[in-house]
This record gives structure tokens, C-alpha cells and sequence, in this order.
């Protein structure tokens, strides 16, 4: 027996989330800060090109954990509180 998605209004498809001026604006500057990060390794520090790529792409990986690790638990308290 098979269920017709249109009959169930849960299955509905939400429109997507808009995504706000303030969080467009801290993404830039979070990739302005890790541009920053790797011209200070990779022309002040001379550190190499390699090493300046590494250590700024490590920086920007653990920024997006932290994002998706606050995102995660504003959901769940979100989702909650219903």
C-alpha cells in the first residue's frame, strides 16, 4: 500500500528559508578575515604557499563546524519550544 505525498499536508514542500542581509554579511566578512589570514601567512610570515592554503583553509573548516555546530542547537531549542 502506498501513500500519495499530496494527501498528507505534512509532506508539503516549505518554501525555502531567506536568507537575512546580516548573515550574507558576516560570511563575507569571515572570508575577508581568512583571505586576510592567508596573505599575513604567506607574505609577512613567508611561510610558504602550501602552508598559507593549509592553515587558512583549517581556519575556514573550523568555522563552518562552529556554524553548523550553533545552527544545530538553535533548531533543536527552535523545534522544542513548539
Amino acid at each position: 500500500m502506498t501513500v500519495d505525498r499530496e494527501v498528507i499536508p505534512e509532506h508539503e514542500q516549505a518554501p525555502p528559508d531567506e536568507v537575512s542581509r546580516a548573515t550574507v554579511l558576516a560570511y563575507a566578512v569571515a572570508a575577508t578575515l581568512l583571505l586576510g589570514w592567508f596573505l599575513f601567512g604567506w607574505l609577512v610570515l613567508r611561510q610558504g604557499f602550501v602552508d598559507s592554503v593549509g592553515e587558512s583553509a583549517g581556519a575556514g573548516f573550523a568555522l563552518l563546524l562552529v556554524i553548523s555546530v550553533v545552527g544545530t542547537v538553535r533548531r533543536s531549542r527552535s523545534r522544542s519550544r513548539r
